[in-house]
């Protein structure tokens, strides 16, 4: 009867400590979530505001290359405009690519923390 007793009263004390590791543990991932789902908040906005600094750029070098355009003289120096335009235009989105992978790298890293 001695153990029927203390399995009896161990049983509460049992549950008590497997609800009071439970409730740290959903704390302790709640709290890991909110950090995770608050670094990818933050890492979209930064990552909008880039692609928007970018649209920007490029359309404003978009713009200023047809403005050149429109008084070029002879078909080579068109030619000489347009190859200069779109070498440009290469490095600078290989760099906004790069930027933005840059971006990606720095939020997934953030995840698997």
């Amino acid at each position: 009867m001695t153990a029927q007793a203390r399995t009896g009263t161990d049983a509460p004390e049992a549950l008590r400590d497997f609800a009071e590791k439970s409730a740290a543990q959903a704390k302790e991932n709640l709290e890991t979530m909110t950090d995770s789902y608050a670094s990818t908040v933050t890492g979209i906005q930064h990552y909008n505001t880039k692609i928007l600094e970018f649209t920007n750029a490029n359309i404003k070098g978009a713009v200023e290359h047809a403005t050149k355009l429109m008084s070029v003289k002879s078909p080579p120096e068109f030619f000489a405009l347009s190859n200069d335009y779109a070498k440009r235009q290469f490095e600078i989105l290989t760099r906004q690519a790069q930027e933005l992978a840059a971006i990606v790298q720095k939020m997934t890293m953030a995840k698997d923390r």
